[in-house]
């Protein structure tokens, strides 16, 4: 099959990884030799491969397995000679032995949550090498400032294998506070396609430590207002709730051994019912309000006063 396929029969056989996390490592290199990396990132929580939550530092990482991992995320760098802002990704297994996965030339979308715990402006950093100028931090000058998360909001549907989802936008009334960022990319009024990608922002969150980044990203879900199409903010909350998540014991096999659509619609069954409970409570309130009204010109009270 293989060599009617692709002219070679040569089969490539690789190690079973168990409980694999796929934890990659910022790296930024100048044009003076100078090469360092921003910590790492954990890109566990996948569909169909491609990632949907992610958070930085891992949660998974000793002090001595983290050191060890960006060593070879620098070695590698500097072993090609690449010049720019990069990212080294990683598999690691349970026995917390690690192997590389590949090197993707570019910043990833998920840069925001290196930046909030490091403070370094990686968008800008890149430029600045791309002018031939050197990095304005050394490696000693990086420290791991608190936690932080980033959920892509995709138009899709989390209940129907994450189909994609169009629509008009009528709605999109993103969260605010100190410590959440939103980079989003279509704005309300504005119609999502199939012909595009399926992502609307990245929500990106930061806490002082693990606990605060999922307490503030639950409520900023929580408070993320979209209509006109589906979206993964139920798996993202969902996933952030999950017993695993929260104690960090997770792997990319997340959706397949845990994730139930059902889950989600069990949650839309408990919303609508409070919603429509709150609305007839508003709406008993308001009417004899409405009838005792001084300012209701067609009562009987201002009629009489004529």
């Amino acid at each position: 099959e293989a060599k009617n396929a692709f002219g070679d029969d040569r089969i490539y056989i690789e190690k079973y990884l168990e409980e694999p996390r796929h934890v990659e490592f910022q790296v930024v290199a100048d044009t003076h030799g100078n090469v360092v990396h921003v910590f790492d990132r954990e890109c566990s929580i996948q569909r169909r491969h491609q990632k949907v939550i992610e958070e930085a530092p891992c949660a998974l990482l000793t002090p001595e397995l983290r050191e060890k991992m960006a060593e070879a995320a620098i070695k590698a760098t500097k072993g090609c000679d690449y010049i720019g802002a990069g990212t080294i990704e990683f598999l690691v297994d349970k026995h917390l032995d690690f192997y590389f996965l590949e090197m993707n030339t570019r910043l990833q979308v998920e840069h925001p949550v290196t930046e909030m715990i490091s403070g370094v402006d990686l968008v800008a950093t890149q430029i600045l090498v791309a002018e031939g100028k050197k990095l304005p931090f050394t490696q000693d000058d990086l420290k791991i400032n608190g936690h932080s998360i980033e959920c892509r909001i995709y138009a899709e549907d989390p209940e129907d294998n994450f189909l994609p989802s169009t629509g008009m936008l009528y709605k999109h009334r993103a969260p605010t506070g100190d410590g959440i960022r939103v980079d989003a990319g279509v704005e309300e009024g504005q119609e999502v396609t199939i012909n595009y990608d399926p992502m609307i922002s990245k929500l990106t969150v930061h806490g002082k430590d693990r606990k605060a980044a999922i307490s503030k990203m639950l409520r900023a879900l929580d408070e993320y207002e979209i209509a006109g199409c589906k979206t993964t903010i139920p798996f993202c909350e969902f996933t952030l709730k999950h017993k695993d998540f929260v104690e960090a014991k997770y792997d990319t096999h997340f959706v397949k051994d845990n994730f139930n659509p059902e889950n989600l619609k069990k949650k839309v069954d408990e919303n609508i019912l409070a919603l429509a409970a709150t609305l007839l409570k508003e709406k008993e309130t308001a009417e004899p309000e409405e009838v005792l009204s001084a300012g209701n010109r067609n009562s009987d009270w201002w009629l009489n006063r004529r």
